[in-house]
């Protein structure tokens, strides 16, 4: 029996085709013409400057080191997330500090940011800078947040990696924050194996960005290096599929939410006390992944059991940051949100590539399970 796996790459012969143009031209390092094209696609999709990279985390990382964040800083960040919107703030040294999500969005909290700023800038250095994850495929509040954000003068870091063709009121998601970040990993809703895209409306970062990316190397015959760099540039061949994969967006987005659908109405006829992600008014989610909310932590588990015994994939959802050991230390606003959804919440599978067989396949596992 095959394994229906959560989000798995969906190919087709397109990327095939760039990825072997990218080979026979001999261009393999990271950079190349297919480099260049991608970012201008990629540019011209969301309407600003953007610079692909190895991974939505160097894009993050990068983001920070634009702004300054360092030793003794302190970064406000999206509770409900993947450990990378946190990790990047200990490679700079500094320290994150956690806020939880909203309700009805399931992203962070414009209340509760609210009252973080209120608290950590009283008397004191105030967070340099604010990390706001969309989460699942849907923007966060950015009217609400940007308004908190702009009181204190902090500017907001946007970690669109699992947003990609999403909108907040009409405008693509990643054009809400000062930066913003994408990601190209093989589970998302487009991929290129591995690779991510920094952005922003400021042309002058994204060109030192690129520097940066690239070992900080001066622009001399020699190799000559005034700040330290990274090796964060993205593959030539790896660019290639992206492009294939850019070009299908909406087209992946469409099946996403055509999954969803499906789970919605199969689900809602049980007649089970069952809960997805809500849809924010403010804008159009992809449903990356589809995820829903049980009645209790033992249903999770045993249709996430049941699922897994015929071969089907499927993942709790995100562990908050604030409950994660590493970050046992660190100060976080809420935490009651969060911890629910984790207890109780499912992601099952999503992928865009989902045939109807699949679906059969699953719909008679949650069938059985939650009879």
């Amino acid at each position: 029996m095959n394994r229906i796996y959560l989000s798995p790459p969906d190919m087709g012969p397109e990327e095939r085709a760039l990825l072997l143009d990218a080979f026979d031209s001999n261009w393999i390092a990271p950079l190349g013409p297919h480099v260049d094209a991608f970012e201008a696609e990629f540019s011209e999709r969301v309407g600003r400057s953007c610079v692909a990279l190895a991974s939505g985390t160097a894009a993050l990382h990068l983001a920070l080191i634009l702004l300054g964040v360092g030793p003794g800083d302190e970064v406000l960040v999206s509770d409900l997330t993947f450990a990378a919107s946190a990790n990047v703030v200990r490679y700079v040294g500094a320290t994150p500090i956690f806020i939880d999500a909203a309700r009805d969005s399931w992203t962070m909290d414009p209340e509760l940011l609210r009252e973080a700023l209120r608290t950590e800038c009283g008397g004191k250095r105030p967070p340099k800078a604010v990390i706001v994850v969309d989460l699942y495929g849907q923007c966060a509040d950015y009217g609400a947040i940007g308004s908190v954000c702009a009181e204190y003068d902090i500017p907001i870091i946007q970690d669109a990696c699992e947003a990609l063709g999403a909108t907040y009121k009409g405008a693509p998601a990643g054009t809400q924050g000062l930066f913003a970040s994408f990601s190209f990993n093989g589970n998302k809703i487009i991929t290129c194996s591995g690779g991510g895209m920094l952005v922003s409306e400021r042309a002058d970062a994204i060109a030192l960005a690129r520097t940066l990316a690239s070992q900080a190397r001066e622009p001399v015959p020699h190799y000559e290096h005034t700040r330290i760099g990274y090796n964060y540039r993205l593959s030539n061949l790896l660019a290639a599929v992206g492009r294939a994969q850019l070009a299908k967006l909406d087209e992946k987005v469409r099946a996403r939410r055509a999954n969803y659908e499906f789970y919605r109405h199969a689900l809602g006829s049980l007649g089970r006390n069952i809960e997805f992600m809500p849809e924010a008014a403010y804008g159009t989610a992809t449903r990356w992944l589809t995820c829903v909310v049980f009645e209790s932590h033992a249903v999770r588990e045993a249709v996430r059991l049941a699922l897994e015994r015929q071969n089907i994939e499927a993942r709790p959802l995100w562990k908050p940051m604030s409950l994660q050991p590493v970050y046992s230390e660190c100060r976080a606003y809420g935490g009651l949100v969060g911890r629910e959804l984790f207890d109780r919440g499912l992601c099952l599978p999503s992928g865009s590539g989902l045939t109807e067989e699949d679906r059969a396949r699953i719909l008679e596992v949650l069938r059985a399970t939650l009879a």
